[in-house]
């Protein structure tokens, strides 16, 4: 029997929601070389994926924060994720902005979550962890009690890590990238001998040169 999350890396895969290149890699916006492009909202397009991605993380909620009274979602990748699974699970919905409006009220949560409340906060993808700590010190400034944050996928770097475990912020991840990688290769996305570049580009993210770039 295939698990969970194997069948959401070959879902993924199979929609070009994750792009694997590790002989012709990608630019990220903070100019990052990249052998690997994410964009998780893709699936909103795909009623399949958006809706086994709504289920798992509705599940997960229920499993392992039952005592949650609210949802929070990170800006802008988890904003739709966040308000299909608290309509799911029929619990109140708020946003977290990465900056506060420069206008009108200046909010950096959109909706009201009230003092006291225990949230768990949704994220699309977490890479570095900036924007997910950011929002746990919102929920953490609106008076209310941070749970836990899950994601759909985690790229498992070791700053992330190191962040989350400074704030004692449990992490749930429903995909990782070891195991997409793992996938990707099982399914012929690509080959055997791509893994050890892969691998290497996660330990050092920041600091990874593409080969075609090194010094001979």
């Amino acid at each position: 029997m295939k698990t969970i999350d194997k069948l959401l890396a070959e879902k993924l895969l199979r929609i070009s929601a994750v792009k694997l290149q590790p002989e012709s890699p990608f630019v990220w916006a903070s100019g990052w070389n990249s052998p690997i492009y994410t964009d998780i909202r893709r699936a909103l397009s795909y009623p399949d994926v958006r809706t086994f991605i709504n289920i798992e993380l509705s599940r997960t909620i229920i499993e392992r924060f039952p005592e949650a009274d609210a949802v929070a979602a990170v800006a802008n990748g988890a904003i739709a994720f966040g308000a299909m699974v608290s309509d799911a699970i029929n619990l109140p919905y708020a946003y977290v902005r990465d900056t506060p409006k420069d206008h009108g009220l200046e909010n950096t949560i959109e909706g009201n979550l009230k003092m006291g409340w225990k949230v768990v906060i949704i994220e699309d993808q977490l890479s570095t962890g900036r924007s997910s700590i950011a929002a746990v010190e919102a929920v953490r400034n609106a008076g209310c009690e941070p749970l836990g944050i899950i994601t759909v996928l985690d790229f498992e770097f070791p700053i992330s890590a190191r962040r989350f475990n400074d704030q004692h912020i449990p992490v749930i991840s429903l995909l990782t990238y070891s195991k997409m990688i793992q996938v990707a290769q099982e399914q012929r996305y690509i080959e055997a001998s791509d893994l050890d570049t892969l691998h290497q580009w996660r330990e050092d993210p920041a600091g990874w040169v593409p080969s075609q770039f090194r010094p001979l």
